[in-house]
């Protein structure tokens, strides 16, 4: 997840509140009077824990490997136009139970960020009393938002393709099926 700052003006005297943000790869903070966003992971997951902490190392593999798992959705989609079943088993029951499957790795990765912030690098730039799911004088960034509605649509997604099966199944399709048609748009 990345990170970006918050740059807010009180109203009246003009004077900048800023607000500096932390996320999974790089950090936005204030040095001199302007803005500086920098990388934790200089040296990816080699990077030392107390500069990028464990439980973002365990996060980054969670939410990337929840990515690969959703990627065998993208190739079940294009099956789906040839094959209707692998093993039995209908392609868009598979395809549900592979984005169930990815939405809950999405999910251990977004509790692992917040419990990263007690990292002492995290503490020098949102202030001591940072722990793990407490932000302290940070912010959240767009990046975490956007990653959970990530995550509501990848379960939403997997809801669908149980409608799908449901719908593929029916009677009607089976019939058309057996008629040799295989684009069939029901109305």
């Amino acid at each position: 997840m990345f990170s970006g700052f918050s740059l807010f003006l009180l109203p009246g005297n003009g004077t900048e509140l800023y607000t500096p943000t932390v996320g999974i790869f790089n950090r936005c903070t204030r040095l001199y009077g302007r803005s500086h966003c920098a990388n934790f992971n200089v040296d990816g997951l080699a990077t030392d824990s107390n500069v990028f902490p464990g439980c973002w190392k365990a996060s980054l593999f969670f939410l990337s490997l929840g990515l690969a798992v959703m990627s065998i959705t993208v190739i079940a989609a294009l099956l789906g136009c040839c094959v209707q079943s692998i093993g039995r088993k209908s392609i868009f029951n598979l395809a549900g139970v592979a984005q169930a499957v990815a939405g809950i790795l999405y999910l251990f990765g977004m509790i692992l960020y917040p419990a990263g912030w007690g990292a002492e690098r995290v503490q020098r730039i949102c202030g001591p009393e940072a722990d793990a799911f407490y932000l302290a004088n940070c912010s959240l960034g767009w990046a975490f938002y956007s990653a959970t509605i990530g995550v509501v649509l990848t379960f939403l997604c997997a809801v669908f393709s149980g409608q799908a099966e449901k719908s593929t199944a029916s009677d009607k399709i089976q019939d058309k099926m057996n008629e040799g048609k295989t684009l069939i748009c029901l109305a």
